[in-house]
Formats: structure tokens, C-alpha cells, sequence
């Protein structure tokens, strides 16, 4: 394991409900008929290993995933795949066989694939092959201390690279994804990013009117056809993602993601078993939502997006 990976991986080995199941349904049973779909945590494939042994543990982790949900289909409706854009070949064939062959509702990768950005012109044969599929990329995020908050330092500290790190990092790679075009290439395709969309729905006025004049503070690179290439407003594609409600209970946080996504792209998520279930439902009670809005954000959005009886 990379000394890198060395904090997130002792924070996730004190997590019991991770890899006990009994601890895992005792805490689902706090909310009453509570499922979850199941993905991989971090870190990611493309960190842990080489491409080759990336793409065995892909196949290997998704066995287990789509075994646990068979097992227990009152717990978990559906699992995410997981695979190692290390090498993006094999890891469409994975994609393939976790869809096609063990019933993945989607497919999880990160906000950089070894510090490779997603708009990389390697990575298109990936976005293609889930536009084809018609199923959901889940977006997580994901940064070590070892990218240093100041360049004095020589890392990150108080643990400010997961704090305000990740939200960044999902934030820049929305970004980035948008100004690709990918959108206007694959206008069907559905990601969800994970704490309700990072940082652009608080800062939808500099995304917005701010980078409408995206260029005039750049002289060392032009920018200046980059507007004009998409089809549509920016704004428009930044709400074409949709976003899970994991924001550890936050009800400033929650009303602030629903206005910017709208209550049709917000999905019920805990970040369970390390973010609170009872607290993120408290927070979608809090705010008295109608009936139908309320149902749509707790299960009917996932429902349509996963395609789920």
C-alpha cells in the first residue's frame, strides 16, 4: 500500500460495518425500510495496483458484490461496479461483463484516475461505452494529504485535503467534463457525484456569470472558443448532473443542492457506513417537503436512474 494511502486506509479498517454484515444491518435498522445499493470505498483500483492486478481485483470485488446483493435482496437493491481505468480496455470489458453478466446498476470511478484528469482523450471510450449501456457513472472524489494545502509544507494537514479537498476535487472534474463537451456528445448520460455535487451549487454565481468571461484572467492560454463550442449555456450541463444527498446530515447544505439540481436530480444517499443514515433522513424531513418531492428524493429518482422494480 502507498505510504499515500496510508490515512484513508486506517480510517476505513476502524469501520466494523464495512466488512461485518451483522454491524451493517443493525445500523441500516435505525430507518424503517431502508436499502442501500453498495460500491466499493476508497481508495481507488487505480491507486491500490498495477493495471493488471487492478482489473482481478475489479472482477474479483464485483463476484462479491453481486453475490452479497443476491444474498441478501431485502438489504441491497443493486451494486455498483467497480473497475481500473489504469487500463481502459480491460476495463471495458469489465464493464460489459458487470452489467451484462452480474446485473451492476452502474459504475463507480474517481475524480482523477492517477492524476490523470477525465477529460483526457483516453478516457472517452469510457464515457461512450456508459452512454451506450444507458447506465449511471457514480463520481467520487479523490485526493491524499500528500497534495499540500501550501507550498511551504509538505503535506496537507488537519485533514483539510478530505475536508475541502474532495469537494474541490468533484468540483474541478465537473468542470472539466463540462467544458470537454461530453455532455454535447453524449447528452443522455446520466452521473451522479457524490456530496450533492461538491462545490458548485454554493458557488453557482462565480461557475455561472463568473466563468462567462472564462479567458480574460488567462494569458498564457486561449480560452476563448471554449464558450462558443457548447451547444447550450454552461449552466445547463452543470445541472444535468444529478447529486446524492451525503452531506452528513447538513439541512444548509441540503436546501442549497435542491435548489440548484432541482428535487429530480437529487438522489437518497448516506455514505453509509461512514456517513449517519438517521441524520441524512432527519435533514430531508427537516424541511417538510411535499409528499411527492419527499418520496422522489428518498427512492423514485434512484428508482428511474437504476432502472429498479
Amino acid at each position: 500500500m502507498s505510504p499515500a494511502l496510508r490515512n484513508i486506509t486506517r480510517r476505513l479498517q476502524s469501520v466494523k460495518a464495512l466488512y461485518d454484515l451483522d454491524v451493517r444491518f443493525r445500523d441500516m435498522d435505525v430507518v424503517e425500510d431502508y436499502r442501500q445499493v453498495i460500491s466499493l470505498p476508497n481508495p481507488s483500483l487505480e491507486e491500490c495496483a498495477s493495471p493488471a492486478v487492478g482489473r482481478e481485483l475489479a472482477r474479483v470485488a464485483n463476484d462479491e458484490l453481486a453475490e452479497l446483493c443476491a444474498k441478501h435482496p431485502d438489504r441491497f437493491v443493486g451494486f455498483v461496479a467497480g473497475i481500473s481505468l489504469s487500463d481502459v480496455g480491460t476495463a471495458l470489458e469489465e464493464i460489459d461483463r458487470a452489467i451484462n453478466q452480474l446485473g451492476a446498476v452502474g459504475v463507480q470511478t474517481y475524480t482523477n484516475i492517477n492524476g490523470l484528469p477525465l477529460d483526457e482523450p483516453g478516457f472517452a471510450p469510457f464515457f461512450a461505452r456508459m452512454a451506450k449501456h444507458e447506465r449511471p457513472i457514480w463520481l467520487h472524489p479523490t485526493r491524499t494529504a500528500a497534495v499540500r494545502d501550501y507550498e511551504s509544507e509538505a503535506k496537507s494537514r488537519y485533514e483539510m485535503w478530505w475536508c475541502f479537498g474532495w469537494p474541490y476535487d468533484t468540483s474541478v472534474a465537473m468542470a472539466r467534463l463540462v467544458f470537454s463537451g461530453l455532455f454535447d456528445r453524449h447528452p443522455d448520460l446520466k452521473i451522479i457525484t457524490h456530496h450533492l455535487g461538491g462545490m458548485i451549487p454554493y458557488f453557482d454565481g462565480r461557475v455561472g456569470p463568473g466563468l462567462e468571461v472564462l479567458g480574460s484572467r488567462t494569458t498564457d492560454e486561449d480560452y476563448s472558443g471554449v464558450m462558443s463550442s457548447l451547444k447550450r449555456p454552461h449552466m445547463d450541463y452543470f445541472r444535468m448532473f444529478y447529486a446524492d444527498t451525503a452531506m452528513f446530515g447538513s439541512t444548509t447544505a441540503l436546501q442549497c443542492g435542491l435548489d440548484f439540481f432541482g428535487s429530480d436530480h437529487v438522489v437518497f444517499a448516506t455514505d453509509a457506513p461512514l456517513g449517519p443514515i438517521r441524520k441524512t433522513v432527519d435533514a430531508i424531513n427537516h424541511y417538510g417537503l411535499e409528499p411527492k418531492t419527499r418520496a422522489a428524493i428518498l427512492s423514485e429518482n434512484a428508482r428511474k436512474l437504476l432502472r429498479l422494480s
